[in-house]
């Protein structure tokens, strides 16, 4: 193996908060963001709920000629990245800017400008697609923006595997860190696909909830009565580190990364494999990358999206690797309070797992109120729980079969 990797600093745009003390708050007290639609006009939808970003200005963060250039997303991913280089306390003028790198990712990326820029083709003309439209559109300009706007020259990565993404790329960041290639790396994912066209497409597939009337109890992952998953956006971003560096120069380290395990079903387009042989062997590769025995895991981080098929298929692959030992494991979903941002899903959870394990509080997953004997876990129940976590595992599974696993350590 080779060097110890860190997680230095945190940040957050999401639907139950804007900053890390906001997400932490949010999560503590078991806060839904979920709500009815109000970036458009969702009344001819099916679906008219979603995980928005609430209060969420551009200006106070770029200027007007800078926003009309970033997508959304784009957006999203900076202002997370910025806050988790402040919140490290990296002093980047006594940094070597080659030695950091940016992976980050969207499992979409600019959706909200395909849809602006083709109304604008179809109602007037080619001529006045806008010049920034490719670079707002395509995921690799997300980190490339960000290296820019912080000089930082080490690689650059977007793993898109669908709702495994983020995940995807921060364990491919852990990769690089441990290997020596780069000292820092900015690691997360950014989505922001509340839109029209994104909303009517998965609705469309059936994949949503349709708790119109209720939004704030629409995500209920584990439960009986879960009908679909929530859209959400925003980004989610860790600032990975090699223990040495972090050390060092004093910094706070949050938790450690130590396993990463990535494979593929090779079964359909968006439904799981009902052998669940890959979730479990994606598990089981980042304990052994991490060094960790199944009994040493006390908490699971979940996919848990609140469909009737994922939530069924991960609870018994978390009790095939973990066994007898699966039902003395506190397992939760963070989407049942921010949603699913698709991409960056993974991200956002990510920075909730790592704060569990460093303030000691497990989040909850709210909306639980009916049991489904096909998921008979811990699920924390709607209120937040004190523990110690030592180590956490979370799990991310994406469309087209993407499994992928973290493993986070207390230091």
């Amino acid at each position: 193996m080779g060097r110890r990797v860190v997680v230095t600093g945190l940040g957050i745009v999401s639907p139950i908060g804007i900053g890390k003390n906001a997400f932490l708050e949010s999560l503590k007290s078991g806060k839904s963001g979920i709500s009815k639609i109000t970036l458009f006009d969702p009344s001819d939808l099916s679906v008219q709920i979603a995980g928005e970003v609430k209060n969420f200005n551009p200006e106070d963060y770029f200027d007007r000629k800078e926003i009309r250039r970033l997508d959304r997303v784009q957006q999203f991913a900076y202002v997370a990245s910025k806050e988790a280089i402040e919140d490290s306390g990296i002093d980047l003028k006594n940094e070597d800017l080659e030695r950091i790198g940016v992976y980050v990712t969207s499992g979409v990326g600019g959706l909200t400008s395909v849809g602006e820029q083709y109304k604008i083709l179809m109602e007037k003309g080619p001529r006045r697609v806008s010049p920034f439209f490719i670079t707002q559109m395509i995921v690799d300009a997300i980190p490339a923006y960000i290296a820019m706007r912080f000089g930082f020259k080490g690689a650059t990565l977007s793993a898109v595997a669908a709702c495994a993404s983020a995940t995807q790329t921060i364990g491919e960041a852990m990769l690089a860190v441990e290997r020596g290639d780069m000292d820092v790396i900015v690691a997360g994912g950014a989505d922001a696909a509340v839109t029209k066209m994104g909303v009517a497409a998965f609705a469309s597939m059936r994949a949503l909830s349709k708790r119109n009337d209720s939004p704030e109890t629409a995500s209920r992952p584990f439960d009986k009565t879960r009908d679909g998953f929530v859209m959400g956006e925003g980004a989610g971003i860790l600032i990975l580190e090699s223990y040495e560096h972090a050390t060092k120069r004093g910094a706070h380290i949050y938790a450690e990364l130590s396993g990463y395990g990535a494979t593929t079903d090779a079964y359909h387009t968006t439904a799981p494999d009902p052998t669940v042989s890959q979730i479990k062997r994606a598990m089981t590769l980042a304990l052994k990358r991490a060094q960790v025995n199944e009994d040493e895991v006390n908490y699971i981080n979940a996919h848990g999206t609140s469909t009737p098929l994922n939530d069924k298929y991960e609870t018994l692959a978390i009790k095939e690797v973990f066994k007898e030992h699966a039902y003395k494991i506190p397992v939760s979903s963070t989407k049942s309070m921010i949603g699913h941002l698709l991409g960056a899903s993974g991200a956002a959870e990510s920075v909730a797992t790592v704060l569990t394990i460093d303030q000691g509080i497990i989040f909850p997953t709210i909306n639980y109120k009916e049991k489904d004997p096909d998921c008979d876990l811990d699920y924390v129940p709607n209120v937040a729980r004190k523990q110690n976590v030592r180590v956490a595992l979370k799990n991310s599974l994406g469309f087209g079969g993407h499994n992928v696993s973290l493993i986070f350590k207390k230091v």
